[in-house]
């Protein structure tokens, strides 16, 4: 029997949307994650399973996780973390203990007269915008927490230049987990096939059932040292992976059908900090 014009417009659809994906037809039966946009076919309980084991080699090939910017405060871990935007760690800490010897606390950069406080901080790139918001960020710790930074996500997020990439930095240095996604996270959890989406906030949110909470935030900083010395932008080193046996993508060299068309640096929306774009926090 011929079919409908409707249902062979929807088959029509269907095949065009499993060839876009490379051929992999979004799952739908009971206990199976969607794929998404065209990732692998998979039950809840794989999955699970194998976030686990990379979690477990993560930690074997990176036992000592810590925060790379250098800081002695929770305050100076905020002031880093938006200088790191579209800037490396190195470099921000070349800026910073300059910067904190002469400005200490939020009323210092609250008062600090722009131009001087854009001089210390300009070879961190963007540095209008970083200083405006470092500046905004004083006050508002000033005026609404007694110049403390809080340690939750809600009150961290109404701060100016703050989002929740650099909240759950901080929230970190407290001793709270959180996910933070940078570039090197938002690629390498998509190569892993662990989420289908660009937006941080929603690769955040697929995470956080995937990874034990006590493993929050040292899970991010392993994914982002493995995406700088193995699983890179350009040139995934596939071969010399500890992940390789439980990464979907190692069978296409690092570069799935699933991430085609996309930027392997990423979009604006998974590099915002301060405004700029920002790399590793």
């Amino acid at each position: 029997m011929p079919l409908s014009p409707r249902e062979a417009a929807r088959r029509t659809r269907t095949v065009r949307r499993v060839a876009a994906a490379g051929g992999a037809r979004p799952a739908t039966r009971r206990g199976q994650v969607p794929a998404g946009r065209g990732l692998p076919r998979e039950t809840v309980a794989a999955r699970s399973g194998r976030a686990l084991e990379i979690v477990r080699r993560l930690r074997a090939r990176y036992p000592e996780a810590r925060i790379p910017l250098r800081h002695t405060n929770p305050f100076q871990l905020l002031v880093a973390t938006i200088l790191s935007a579209q800037s490396t760690d190195a470099q921000v800490n070349r800026v910073t203990p300059t910067l904190f010897r002469r400005y200490r606390a939020p009323a210092d950069f609250a008062g600090a007269p722009v131009r001087e406080l854009e001089g210390l901080i300009h070879s961190t790139g963007f540095f209008h915008a970083k200083a405006r918001a470092i500046q905004a960020c004083s006050r508002a710790l000033l005026e609404r927490y007694g110049g403390q930074v809080p340690r939750a996500m809600d009150a961290l997020t109404t701060l100016p230049g703050v989002g929740r990439k650099t909240a759950n930095v901080v929230l970190s240095g407290f001793g709270i987990p959180g996910i933070v996604v940078d570039t090197h996270v938002r690629r390498l959890s998509q190569r892993l096939a662990l989420t289908p989406h660009d937006d941080p906030d929603k690769i955040e949110q697929d995470l956080m059932p995937l990874v034990p909470r006590e493993e929050w935030s040292t899970f991010s900083l392993r994914l982002i040292y493995l995406g700088r010395e193995v699983c890179t932008a350009r040139r995934p080193a596939c071969s010399a992976c500890p992940l390789a046996e439980v990464c979907p993508s190692s069978r296409y060299g690092g570069v799935p059908p699933w991430m085609a068309g996309r930027s392997p640096r990423g979009n604006p929306s998974t590099r915002a900090a301060a405004g700029p774009a920002g790399r590793s926090p």
